[in-house]
């Protein structure tokens, strides 16, 4: 068996990828737990070139298999953003950013949203002679849809989750962990990474060349 390092120190998502991921096999490991502490700049256009950034500079920190993700909302009536740039919406002297979401939508009548996630999965490769080469790179997505309530609702989650509204007619904060977890975008990622999770972390690579491939990502949805 082998560990896993979550690319990510915002205590919110830990928390949430500690519950996701528990049944894996190996160690899920956080970066203050080995001394890591890193700003990975996110400047890119899509989720998935930003989770591979983070995914990658972690796992050339420490040497170990990193997942990263990038999350966004995307809203209608804001032409479908604020997208890639949901967690820096605003500026840096935003604090409250779903107010901000809900200041700008106003009274808007098509409230339809999405929440999507995107995962990478760095892997690190070492070539036959010892020297260290690029991660290979595995990428996984979810999508959960409904709209944008008129106010916040709910005090579980973080983020975005007291505006987004289900088609049940409650917010995500309003859900206990359990439920939200089994159809949230986060929980729809990992579910569909968690095959290949397992796989790595039963069997991990055992020789330099284990993990060399003509490419260094591969995804079923997307390539950066």
């Amino acid at each position: 068996m082998s560990d896993l390092l979550l690319a990510s120190a915002n205590p919110g998502k830990q928390r949430e990828f500690r519950r996701l991921l528990r049944g894996l096999p190996g160690r899920l490991l956080m970066p203050q737990e080995i001394g890591l502490d890193l700003d990975v700049p996110e400047p890119h256009a899509t989720y998935a070139e930003n989770a591979a950034a983070k995914a990658t500079a972690y796992s050339r920190a420490s040497g170990i298999p990193s997942l990263a993700d990038d999350s966004g909302l995307e809203v209608a009536s804001l032409d479908w953003g604020p997208g890639p740039r949901s967690a820096r919406y605003g500026g840096a002297g935003i604090a409250d950013r779903a107010s901000l979401i809900l200041e700008l939508l106003g009274d808007a009548e098509d409230r339809s949203a999405r929440m999507v996630c995107w995962l990478a999965l760095a892997i690190p490769r070492v070539a036959p002679d010892g020297t260290a080469r690029s991660p290979r790179i595995e990428l996984f997505d979810g999508v959960m849809t409904g709209t944008i309530a008129t106010e916040p609702r709910g005090e579980g989650g973080f983020g975005y989750d007291p505006i987004f509204l289900l088609p049940s007619g409650v917010t995500t904060a309003e859900l206990p962990e359990g439920d939200k977890d089994a159809i949230s975008h986060r929980g729809r990622a990992v579910a569909a990474a968690m095959p290949r999770l397992r796989e790595l972390l039963e069997d991990p690579p055992t020789s330099p060349g284990d993990e060399l491939s003509a490419d260094t990502m591969h995804s079923p949805r997307e390539s950066v």
